[in-house]
C-alpha cells in the first residue's frame, strides 16, 4: 500500500515512517522536513500534494498540539486542527481515498470516574479539544464511509518534544519539582501507537467510525513523572501539586482514560512497559525493571 502521511516530521510522523515502511512506501508531508511541502490551512496545498504523491491511503497526524497555545492563538488552532483537518478529508474524498485521522483525549471534559469509549458523551472544555472535536465532525462530514478517527492521548516517544523528556531536562536542572497530581490520563508511546494505525489500516479501513488507542493503564503526571525520574536514575525532589495552584492558560480534563471497545484486538502494552522501551531507545533507562 502507498501511504501518504501528513505530520511526518512531528513526533508521531516520525514513527510512523520507520514502522510502516518495511511492508508499504511511505512518504511524508509536511511543512519542513519532508517529501512534499503542505500547509494543510490551504486547500489547494493539500489538493497538490495529494495529486502528486497519489497514494492509497493518506494518515493526517498534523495538529496544533500546544495545549495552552491554542487558548491565545485560537485562529491558528482552528484553522489546523479543524479546518485544516476537514481540508485533508474534502481532498481526500475528491480523490476516493480512505483517511485516518489522529485525535485527542482532550475532546472529552474529565468528569467521568470510568474510562471513556467510542461513543460516550463529547465535552471538549479548551480551545484544542474543541477544535480537534471540530476536526473529527468536518472529518465524518466529508468521508462518512471511509474514515478511521483514532483518538489518543499524553503522547510521549523518543522523538520530538514531550512529556518525558520535558522531565528529564527538568529534573536534571532542578533539585525540586511540582508535578500536578488531580489529572489522570492513559500515557501512550508514538511507537506503539504507530504500530496501532498500521494495524488498523492494513485490517480496518472498511470498519469506519472512532477508535481509541492508548497506553494500557492509568496515572496522573505526578505518578508518570515519579517513573520517569525512578527509570532514569535522575535525583529531584517530586512534590504533588493541584491543576489550581499550576494555573495553566487551557483547561484540561481531570479524568480521560479511554477505553479501546472497537478493537480489542489490538493490544497496547502498559504505560510503565512503553516507558520502559522509549528510554531505553532514548538510552536513559538506568534502573533495573
Amino acid at each position: 500500500m502507498k501511504i501518504l502521511v501528513i505530520g511526518s516530521a512531528g513526533q508521531l510522523g516520525y514513527d510512523l515512517n520507520r514502522t510502516l515502511s518495511p511492508d508499504h512506501s511511505v512518504q511524508g508531508a509536511d511543512v519542513e522536513r519532508a517529501d512534499f511541502k503542505i500547509d494543510i490551512t490551504d486547500p489547494e496545498s493539500v489538493k497538490m500534494v495529494l495529486s502528486s504523491s497519489a497514494p492509497d491511503l493518506v494518515i493526517n497526524s498534523a495538529a496544533f498540539t500546544n495545549v495552552d497555545g491554542c487558548e491565545t492563538r485560537k485562529e491558528a488552532c482552528w484553522a489546523v486542527n479543524a479546518d485544516g483537518a476537514g481540508n485533508v478529508a474534502r481532498a481526500c474524498a475528491a480523490a476516493s481515498l480512505p483517511l485516518i485521522h489522529v485525535s485527542t483525549d482532550y475532546v472529552f471534559d474529565g468528569t467521568a470516574r470510568q474510562p471513556y469509549t467510542e461513543a460516550s458523551p463529547i465535552a471538549p472544555l479548551g480551545e484544542y479539544g474543541k477544535s480537534k472535536y471540530a476536526g473529527e465532525e468536518q472529518v465524518r462530514e466529508a468521508l462518512p464511509g471511509s474514515h478511521l478517527i483514532v483518538r489518543t492521548a499524553w503522547l510521549f516517544g523518543s522523538f520530538g518534544h514531550n512529556f518525558v523528556k520535558t522531565m528529564l531536562k527538568l529534573g536534571r536542572e532542578r533539585d525540586d519539582l511540582a508535578v500536578v497530581n488531580d489529572q489522570t490520563g492513559g500515557p501512550t508511546y508514538a511507537g506503539h501507537l504507530a504500530a496501532a494505525l498500521k494495524t488498523l489500516a492494513e485490517t480496518r479501513l472498511g470498519d469506519p467510525g472512532v477508535y481509541h488507542m492508548t497506553g494500557g493503564g492509568h496515572c496522573t503526571w505526578y505518578e508518570f513523572a515519579s517513573e520517569i525520574f525512578r527509570l532514569a536514575g535522575v535525583n529531584v525532589n517530586v512534590r504533588r501539586t493541584t491543576t489550581s495552584e499550576f494555573n495553566a492558560p487551557a483547561p484540561r480534563p481531570a479524568y480521560s482514560v479511554l477505553a479501546n471497545t472497537r478493537a480489542p484486538e489490538i493490544f497496547m502494552p502498559h504505560w510503565r512497559d512503553c516507558l520502559i522501551e522509549c528510554l531505553k531507545e532514548m538510552g536513559e533507562l538506568q534502573a533495573e525493571c
